[in-house]
């Protein structure tokens, strides 16, 4: 008698069994609608990475190369000055600039000798500065700029924002690229017109109208395949 109290009717069961299914369908959907998500969210960022490459006017090998030196450069800085100062690595086509402050001459060009070991490595700018490390405050103001020059070369819209590295040191700007005289020109004149600027220095690698048509013809055909 107890049994029978506790077992599942059929018709109970067929009920139970036809909820599961539109449970198991919503269930199904929802996980499918997750990873298409995230499938194009991956295939956006993707494309976004793809077409910056593809208007650099590096070569990819360059680009690569250029991290590999950022990464390798600093933890060479890093175990030569310690906190006897603060050094910035930054690589662009292989030419790289030295920017920040180190205790005395002798730690600058230590620093700039264990640079030109790293792999890769064509020239050094060595911008060095003999001072203490600069503040947190100096540093949040140097990165302000940073992002200010590069909207206003977003804004100014007869220049490739993606064109040029920006570095900013203690109100000092430093531009890299491999750029025409006149687009040089045209980003500086931009550069000093942004609030806080102190200076503008040049580290272009120049390339002539020849130059350019070819690296934009590549480009046009990187971004079609």
């Amino acid at each position: 008698m107890i049994k029978r109290l506790f077992r599942t009717r059929p018709d109970a069961a067929q009920g139970l069994q036809a909820m599961r299914r539109p449970l198991a369908a919503i269930a199904l959907c929802c996980m499918s609608a997750a990873i298409l998500q995230g499938c194009i969210g991956m295939a956006v960022g993707g494309a976004v990475m793809g077409t910056l490459a593809a208007t650099d006017r590096r070569t990819i090998g360059a680009q690569a190369e250029d991290k590999a030196i950022g990464v390798k450069g600093d933890v060479r800085v890093r175990n030569l000055v310690g906190s006897a100062g603060s050094v910035s690595v930054n690589s662009f086509n292989r030419k790289v600039l030295l920017t920040g402050e180190v205790r005395d001459e002798a730690m600058k060009t230590a620093v700039e000798r264990e640079i030109a070991a790293v792999e890769g490595v064509q020239s050094i700018v060595n911008e060095l500065s003999i001072a203490g490390v600069s503040s947190f405050t100096s540093r949040s103001n140097d990165s302000l700029i940073t992002g200010k020059v590069k909207a206003s070369f977003v804004d100014a819209r007869d220049i490739s924002a993606n064109t040029f590295k920006v570095v900013t040191e203690s109100g000092v700007v430093y531009l890299m690229g491999r750029v025409t005289q006149w687009e040089g020109n045209r980003a500086a004149e931009i550069t000093r017109g942004v609030d806080g600027v102190q200076k503008v220095v040049k580290v272009f690698e120049y390339i002539d109208e020849g130059d350019l048509r070819q690296l934009s013809n590549a480009s046009d055909t990187q971004e079609r395949k």
